[in-house]
């Protein structure tokens, strides 16, 4: 049975810092492309983050590029979002995806 279980998110200051994890279980995780998405209120869902199987090359929204860090641990089967200077902006739910797999989702809520 695939699961990807997120964890990590809350409530958070602006300019604040917050390390989201995925695990996944059920399939070969270090031969998957791993992403984060995240789905603020009223809006698309919107690619954040992608870091590659093998060589680990990552890819990031123009909105986030300088403040966001995707890393992947394969021995461990987690992927890793550490996001830096938090805006209210970024608000949303982030979810972890592997192709067709999708995690629950955690709630990031960036306010005074």
């Amino acid at each position: 049975q695939v699961q990807l279980v997120e964890s990590g998110g809350g409530l958070v200051q602006p300019g604040g810092s917050l390390r989201l994890s995925c695990t996944a279980s059920g399939f070969s995780f270090s031969g998957y492309t791993m992403r984060w998405y995240r789905q603020a209120p009223g809006k698309e869902r919107e690619l954040v983050a992608t870091i590659s199987s093998a060589a680990g090359i990552t890819n990031y929204a123009d909105s986030v590029k300088g403040r966001f860090v995707i890393s992947r641990d394969n021995a461990k089967n987690t992927v890793y979002l550490q996001m830096n200077s938090l805006k209210p902006e970024d608000t949303a739910v982030y979810y972890c995806n592997a192709s067709w797999y999708w995690g629950q989702g955690t709630q990031v809520t960036v306010s005074s």
